[in-house]
């Protein structure tokens, strides 16, 4: 049951993750410095990749919700914000500053960490 709530979890933020970016991808697009023509040639490669690395984040949130005694749906919410607020979206923050990346693109790609995280438990608990 719990290899059936991770692959949820990571389809839930995914599915939320390309809401966001199909809603921001003129701002992202701008603030990243990438052309609509470099998204139509793009390789399926970095999705591909993104869906990995989302079941890897709900893997390891579900690994840690176990340990951490967090089986209730408020508490999966709650947390998966904090680890999405606190933990991904400051090392985002850390690696864009360094890049010289702007604050937009800091708040589009640090909001999906946040929610997605946030989705991410809120999923887990349900299970």
């Amino acid at each position: 049951m719990q290899l059936i709530a991770v692959f949820v979890s990571a389809i839930a933020a995914y599915a939320f993750g390309s809401i966001w970016y199909m809603r921001l991808a003129k701002p992202w697009m701008a603030a990243a410095g990438v052309s609509e023509e470099d998204m139509k040639n793009k390789s399926p490669a970095p999705f591909i990749i993104s869906f990995v690395a989302t079941v890897v984040v709900a893997g390891m949130m579900r690994h840690i919700f176990n340990l951490a005694g967090i089986d209730e749906v408020a508490k999966g919410l709650t947390s998966g914000l904090g680890l999405g607020l606190f933990i991904a979206t400051p090392w985002i923050v850390t690696n864009y500053g360094f890049a010289g990346r702007p604050l937009k693109l800091m708040l589009i790609d640090g909001g999906y960490a946040t929610i997605g995280c946030a989705i991410m438990g809120l999923v887990l608990t349900l299970f």
